[in-house]
């Protein structure tokens, strides 16, 4: 996971537009990819049959910048997502069969996403992760991937729809600004805290 940064890398090819801000590192995906029309690519529930998000979650990490802090291994991923008592969610966004390489995945993206809870609004919905393969950015599949997050909330009764963003990250902000999210350490002041593995043990030993 990218520890509640959710991060949108947009491209900074000079002469190259986008039509959508897409996630993962910062490297241009070499050769052709025919456009694919946004409405081929579906994205829907995820029950963990042949997609883990750690490939692509360690590609998030390099772009961050912070690859050392991934230390999940994908049995946990897997027991923690598609267990008796998941401790998150997860949306794919898929591709028709004939769309793909050959021998490639139709998995193209992912969202990973869980509930909280709050005392002064109730259900809430955060996410972690949002991902798109780089030859299939652009394409208005990472927009498609957020609506669905943004669905699933208002169908289990959310009040808001949670996530973070790395300070350095303005193509992320702006992203999100423009379709209605607020910086909430800029207009409330929230800073948000953590206590690592270490500093829980700390913790109980005092």
């Amino acid at each position: 996971g990218t520890d509640g940064r959710v991060n949108i890398w947009k491209s900074g090819d000079k002469g190259e537009k986008r039509s959508d801000f897409h996630v993962g590192r910062g490297g241009r995906w070499e050769g052709q990819v025919p456009p694919l029309p946004s409405d081929l690519a579906e994205v829907k529930s995820h029950d963990g049959d042949g997609f883990l998000p750690k490939p692509t979650a360690k590609e998030l990490a390099e772009f961050e910048k912070l690859l050392d802090q991934v230390k999940i291994s994908e049995g946990a991923l897997k027991t923690d997502g598609f267990g008796e008592n998941p401790f998150y969610h997860c949306l794919v966004a898929e591709i028709p069969p004939e769309s793909r390489e050959p021998q490639g995945s139709t998995v193209v993206g992912y969202g990973l996403y869980y509930f909280t809870y709050s005392t002064w609004t109730g259900r809430n919905v955060y996410l972690e992760d949002i991902y798109v393969m780089p030859k299939y950015r652009g394409q208005g599949i990472g927009s498609k991937i957020i609506k669905k997050v943004a669905e699933v909330a208002l169908e289990k009764g959310c009040s808001q729809f949670r996530l973070a963003v790395l300070d350095w990250n303005e193509s992320a902000m702006d992203f999100y600004k423009a379709r209605g999210a607020k910086d909430l350490t800029v207009a409330e002041g929230w800073r948000f805290f953590r206590f690592d593995n270490e500093a829980m043990r700390e913790l109980v030993r005092m």
